[in-house]
């Protein structure tokens, strides 16, 4: 983690502070979240194929510290509102992740498939988990980041910006939390 931060900074003092295209203000970005947003980076996601309005609330929820990482409360803080609009809208144009060469073992699919029917995923991530306006994509997500992410809203470390998926991963175990993030990282 301590080679994280340090990178960023060095990436943040790199970076021309007058940076006048999006482009290049989000060369930081790809330090963690890998080239066009798709990362290869343990436990950091891709930002590849994310909505703007997902991606604008994220960004709020980072400068205001309603959500804690602090590479990125420190990359946000001094963010206009006009400044989240513009990297939201520019996230919302990097390519979606694609999905990993590795089809998965099918009785695992299958059976994360049926928990992620009966607990509606599809619902409020769509079929194909493309997610819409405030909610994300998760399809072909880092394996890692997904189950990561389903086990801090389970635990209520990291708080969403309503309480719809805490309580929908209360009855959810571990071992299923393992099972919906290897799906989810490989749905096609």
């Amino acid at each position: 983690m301590r080679k994280m931060f340090a990178f960023l900074a060095f990436a943040v003092f790199l970076s021309p502070l007058n940076a006048e295209t999006i482009q290049e203000r989000a060369v930081t970005c790809f330090a963690c979240h890998g080239e066009h947003g798709q990362s290869e980076t343990e436990n950091i996601p891709s930002l590849g194929g994310q909505q703007a309005p997902y991606a604008l609330i994220q960004l709020f929820m980072f400068r205001e510290k309603l959500r804690t990482f602090e590479p990125m409360n420190d990359m946000t803080k001094a963010f206009t509102d006009d400044d989240l609009r513009v990297f939201s809208d520019f996230i919302a144009t990097l390519p979606k992740p694609a999905a990993p060469a590795d089809a998965g073992d099918p009785a695992r699919m299958a059976r994360a498939q049926l928990l992620a029917t009966q607990n509606r995923c599809n619902s409020c991530h769509k079929p194909d988990f493309s997610g819409g306006d405030n909610v994300p994509r998760i399809a072909n997500q880092r394996e890692d980041y997904l189950a990561k992410t389903m086990r801090e809203l389970k635990d209520n470390s990291r708080h969403g910006y309503d309480g719809t998926m805490a309580e929908v991963l209360q009855p959810i175990t571990a071992d299923q939390i393992a099972d919906l993030a290897y799906y989810i990282a490989r749905v096609r």
